[in-house]
């Protein structure tokens, strides 16, 4: 064991690490999850159903090849708390832990097997230095974990803008207008390409759709697919 286990264990004996769902100590190999919450994981199942949810919510508005979610989460459901803790809670690796598990937990369904770039959503830098880390990146690089396929930066923040937590459709539209543009640097490199891009949630799509977007208008050849870590009740 090196120095760094002995401080973990020493930490865990201290403080020990709860499960981000229900707050119970986690057990000898449980990590972020305890067994039971991670066994009762609301999964959506969407990589498994024809114009799921998902895919019906960007039908019409932007061409996409596939959508999927890893889980289901409610407002007040304990299973929110993940998102919580990987986004403001200086968490993001159990982002990459849970989609990393996902992309291996899909795998029989083909998913990921046709992309060939994962590009995450970007934070503006503003954020990003007060945040400290963009939790999207994070859940795009357990998924290239699982599946080998490279991660890339393509999509830039370009204009700050605030939360989308507590606006409507029509307000987080037009709250993400102009936030995201492609780097030209990546532009060539993706032409043709199948590509994947990867964001914590979905509730309106508002976000993944500005993303899609710009994407499309600067490389129309490219195919493109969506897939975040938890979706609202899109039904």
């Amino acid at each position: 064991m090196n120095i760094k286990d002995l401080i973990s264990s020493a930490i865990d004996v201290v403080m020990p690490a709860s499960c981000s769902v229900c707050g119970k100590p986690l057990g000898t190999g449980e990590k972020f999850l305890c067994r039971k919450c991670l066994l009762e994981l609301p999964r959506t199942h969407y990589e498994e159903i024809n114009f799921n949810p998902f895919e019906q919510l960007m039908a019409g508005k932007i061409p996409v090849e596939r959508c999927a979610s890893y889980f289901f989460y409610q407002k007040g459901d304990p299973y929110a708390s993940i998102l919580h803790d990987i986004k403001y809670r200086n968490m993001p690796t159990m982002g990459r832990w849970l989609t990393e598990r996902a992309a291996k937990q899909m795998s029989g369904s083909h998913f990921f097997d046709s992309i060939e770039a994962i590009v995450p959503v970007p934070l503006h830098y503003t954020k990003l230095a007060s945040r400290g880390y963009n939790q999207s990146e994070y859940l795009a690089k357990g998924v290239s974990r699982a599946t080998g396929i490279p991660v890339i930066k393509a999509i830039k923040a370009v204009k700050e803008h605030s939360t989308q937590t507590h606006k409507d459709a029509v307000e987080r539209q037009k709250n993400i207008e102009g936030a995201f543009a492609v780097s030209k640097r990546h532009i060539a490199g993706l032409q043709g390409k199948h590509v994947l891009i990867v964001d914590d949630v979905v509730t309106t799509g508002a976000t993944l759709l500005a993303c899609a977007t710009v994407l499309h208008n600067a490389i129309p050849e490219a195919r493109i697919s969506l897939f975040t870590l938890a979706a609202a009740q899109l039904e």
